[in-house]
């Protein structure tokens, strides 16, 4: 029987890295964050499903409207929780398909989220990639294409529950973010581009 590798990490961590040296390996690779990207756009029961729970506007020129779901779902456990009870049932369904045409020892499937959804009894062996969040913000950034804001904002948020009375970013390329992140934290984000332009503006 063909066992199954969890492969999982947050973004930017190094996911898609360790995917290719299981590739370079002739290792069946399963990429559950895109096969639900690819559900999401090509079943119509589920982008019918998705449209009931978020509306019309989860799909622009009928295609999937990525900002405006993670706008929606970011700081809505609530909403985060159904429409992953919409997806995540299909994809596991995908996967199931897949793996009973693969003749390997052993698969890997790449999950974003897998000990957050109490997944750890589907898979034999689990693999966590790990990386510091400054590398993974650039990684993100520079490389990957991916928008930073949600580890950013988890970022703010954990530093908020610690009590903090202000937040700062050394990084410059991260105040592109800065709109983003006083969104959804309640203390101030001092803004050194800003407080750097008033102190050169100061001494003329």
């Amino acid at each position: 029987m063909t066992k199954i590798l969890g492969l999982t990490g947050g973004i930017g961590s190094g996911k898609t890295a360790v995917s290719k040296m299981f590739n370079a390996l002739d290792v069946p690779v399963y990429n559950a964050d895109q096969a639900a990207k690819i559900l999401m756009q090509s079943s119509k029961d589920l982008k019918h499903k998705i449209k009931q729970l978020l509306g019309e506007d989860a799909y622009k020129q009928n295609q999937l409207n990525k900002a405006f779901i993670s706008e929606k779902i970011f700081n809505n456990k609530a909403l985060l929780t159904q429409i992953n009870a919409l997806v995540h049932p299909e994809v596991a369904l995908d996967f199931n398909s897949w793996l009973s045409m693969q003749n390997s020892v052993y698969v890997v499937k790449e999950v974003a989220i897998l000990f957050e959804t109490a997944a750890e009894d589907q898979f034999d062996y689990i693999l966590t990639v790990t990386a510091p969040e400054t590398l993974r913000i650039k990684r993100i950034i520079e490389k990957s294409g991916e928008d930073p804001s949600p580890v950013l904002q988890k970022m703010a948020i954990d530093l908020q529950k610690m009590n903090c009375d202000f937040l700062a970013m050394p990084c410059n390329t991260a105040h592109y973010y800065y709109k983003d992140i006083c969104k959804i934290v309640k203390i101030p984000i001092l803004n050194m581009i800003d407080l750097a332009a008033q102190k050169l503006s100061a001494l003329g």
